[in-house]
């Protein structure tokens, strides 16, 4: 059964993203995004009955911290896909009437993590996944190392430069500076600098990947009959796509290839569109090559194009083709799993016309990816 346009985003939430919230838990950042989303919708705590959190924040936990009683509650663990599948979670269990109005909701805080004993921003779920032939001998511990090897390939493959995935960290930076969400928030850069900084895993550089943050994020889901009814322009979903990748990189049979020449397909086929119809992207990008890889691999830019893509193309919010025109993880921030959820938020808040000074010309068709 297709989705298209079963569910439509009326409110959102976002607390923004920072260092550290001294003294917050993850269920008080996640109980105040989803305040601001339920106020942002105008509706009450009382509208909800369903619940859709990233696993790491326990639905039942969420549920008892904002008072409310679900028909349909559950989380949803796909590392950093967390959010994006949440939402096509929620937009399934309306369509099909299982709950009319639905709250996602996921967050993290480092000093939670830290007393949990787990890296500030992985999730209680996710431990290592790193394989009996890896952890005798490689690869080294953290994800830059797989990041690092796809980032050489692509280089080897297409002749990608460092400069031009320099450019595109750049122009994320820019649309972070007039973000008040933001980690990176008034805190300009240049090419230059992202060049200059000092290599995680070269090729990869410190510019060019996430920093761990606290923070949270929420977003209402309803009925498009309910939508009709209420104060926001709603953001509909028009398709989804999803595709399990593999755990350890070596398992693939290309290392410059993503789940997201199967997974994009489909969401476009169900949506009806071509990528040629796309007026502006929010991509997951824990590093700028893995956001490199899923564009062409959407087929918004052809493969083994994306370096002169961005060394030609205004990528900012202002530009020809608007990419993470919240900065993006890389200057936004990652709140643990829901550092990929901003981007279903950013989206949400391009087509609901809420984004202020950032929002892009053409704002009817965003595709979002996890």
């Amino acid at each position: 059964m297709s989705l298209r346009g079963r569910g439509a985003i009326v409110g959102i939430g976002e607390v923004p993203t920072r260092r550290i919230y001294e003294g917050r838990s993850m269920y008080g950042l996640c109980a105040e995004a989803a305040g601001l989303a339920i106020a942002d919708a105008g509706i009450t705590k009382n509208d909800i009955d369903g619940l859709v959190t990233d696993g790491v924040a326990l639905p039942p936990a969420i549920a008892e911290y904002l008072d409310i009683k679900p028909n349909f509650a559950t989380g949803v663990s796909m590392q950093g896909a967390s959010g994006a599948t949440a939402t096509m979670v929620a937009t399934s269990a309306v369509s099909s009437g299982i709950c009319n109005t639905v709250l996602v909701v996921m967050g993290n805080s480092r000093q939670d993590a830290e007393r949990a004993g787990r890296p500030a921003g992985r999730g209680a779920s996710s431990p290592s996944v790193r394989s009996e032939w890896e952890e005798p001998h490689g690869m080294a511990p953290g994800a830059n190392t797989g990041y690092g090897l796809m980032y050489r390939r692509h280089i080897h493959e297409y002749g990608t430069t460092e400069e031009q995935m320099a450019k595109m960290a750049a122009d994320q930076r820019f649309n972070a500076l007039e973000n008040e969400n933001a980690v990176f928030n008034g805190q300009p850069i240049n090419a230059k600098d992202v060049l200059n900084s000092r290599y995680i895993n070269e090729p990869l550089k410190l510019l060019e990947s996430v920093m761990p943050c606290d923070g949270a994020a929420a977003l209402i889901i309803t009925t498009p009959e309910r939508a009709k009814n209420m104060k926001n322009k709603p953001a509909y979903v028009l398709g989804v796509g999803l595709k399990q990748g593999e755990a350890n990189i070596w398992q693939r049979d290309k290392f410059t290839e993503t789940p997201a020449v199967d997974s994009v397909r489909r969401a476009l086929e169900m949506a009806g569109y071509s990528p040629s119809d796309i007026e502006f992207a929010e991509f997951y990008d824990c590093y700028t090559i893995l956001a490199a890889m899923c564009l062409e691999d959407a087929g918004l830019v052809e493969k083994g194009e994306i370096g002169p893509f961005y060394e030609e193309t205004d990528t900012t919010y202002k530009g020809a083709f608007p990419i993470n025109t919240d900065g993006g993880q890389l200057s936004g921030g990652q709140p643990g799993l829901a550092g990929g959820f901003r981007h279903v938020i950013e989206g949400a808040r391009q087509i609901m016309g809420k984004a202020g000074s950032r929002q892009v010309e053409k704002s009817d068709l965003c595709l979002v990816n996890g």
